[in-house]
């Protein structure tokens, strides 16, 4: 069997070229605890200083890529696996990714830091209490939850596992989308920065 990996530019030659370390930043928190505003936050501010990044998130990935899956715990496996070899891909071809899911549990994110491999993950605990995150849940989904329309809801009647090691931690509470992106972009900046 022949392969080709041999023969295509090397991660190295393509970081090199973008004059950046491609990482991927895995963010995870409660609904509602502000992981989409902080990763779009970081993927402006980003490209505002010369970084090239992919942003990946529930809406983006499962309205293509895992559009078939339920959430199930075998299909929130699935969803995760799947979550992590894209983004491996994006590792690849040295292009930063962020990464906004819940990933509730310490097993969905040791598979996928195990896919993506542990130098290259950085895992982002965006911790805000889940009091914070009802008070700003403008969908109604933890009302929804709490009264039994949605089942298996994290941080209500599915459980949440928050990192003991993050690689880094936000705290939102009492602080703006701008403060808490400013802090996140301030502790990246040395890991992607060549």
């Amino acid at each position: 069997m022949h392969s080709v990996f041999d023969e295509i530019i090397s991660r190295e030659e393509k970081e090199r070229f973008l004059n950046q370390n491609s990482k991927v930043i895995w963010m995870t928190g409660l609904s509602g605890s502000g992981k989409t505003t902080l990763a779009k936050f970081l993927e402006r501010k980003l490209m505002e200083n010369h970084f090239l990044s992919k942003l990946l998130d529930g809406d983006n990935i499962r309205a293509g890529l895992n559009a078939g899956l339920s959430f199930s715990d075998s299909d929130r496996h699935e969803n995760i696996r799947r979550i992590a070899e894209v983004s491996k891909l994006f590792l690849d071809s040295g292009i930063i990714c962020i990464n906004s899911f819940v990933s509730p549990t310490f097993e969905v994110r040791k598979q996928a830091k195990e896919i993506i491999g542990d130098k290259d993950f950085i895992e982002v605990y965006i911790n805000t209490p889940l009091e914070e995150c009802e008070k700003r849940d403008v969908k109604g989904l933890y009302a929804k939850a709490r009264s039994g329309l949605i089942q298996n809801f994290t941080g209500i009647s599915a459980p949440f596992e928050a990192p003991k090691n993050p690689t880094l931690e936000i705290q939102t509470k009492n602080k703006s989308i701008e403060e808490s992106g400013e802090e996140l972009f301030k502790k990246l900046l040395p890991l992607i920065k060549i």
